[in-house]
């Protein structure tokens, strides 16, 4: 797979996931606005204040979406606290492209 396919994909899953943060956020009763634009360098815990439950949250999003091909519990399990504080979009989205070309 190209460079420019890659590129590609992860603009089309970054542009997915932010509409699924903005569901979630709205749902929770947060200004979406005050969020601004959701980027690959945006934070769940820092730009966002998610927290752990709102990440459970987005991951029966990413399975209702996605099926079984992305699996976000083996995502997050791969990291310690610290990390998941500071995970960024960019790094789900990263994740979420290599998942989806793994089970093509």
């Amino acid at each position: 797979m190209s460079i420019e396919t890659t590129a590609a994909n992860e603009v089309t899953v970054l542009a997915q996931l932010s509409g699924m943060l903005r569901e979630l956020l709205e749902e929770y009763g947060l200004d979406v606005e005050d969020t601004g634009e959701i980027t690959m360098d945006t934070t769940f815990h820092d730009d966002l204040e998610l927290e752990s439950v709102d990440l459970v949250a987005l991951s029966g999003q990413l399975r209702e979406h996605y099926g079984d091909r992305v699996n976000f519990a083996t995502f997050i399990a791969e990291r310690d606290l610290d990390e998941i504080i500071a995970l960024t979009v960019g790094e789900l989205v990263r994740y979420i492209v290599g998942s989806l070309r793994a089970t093509a």
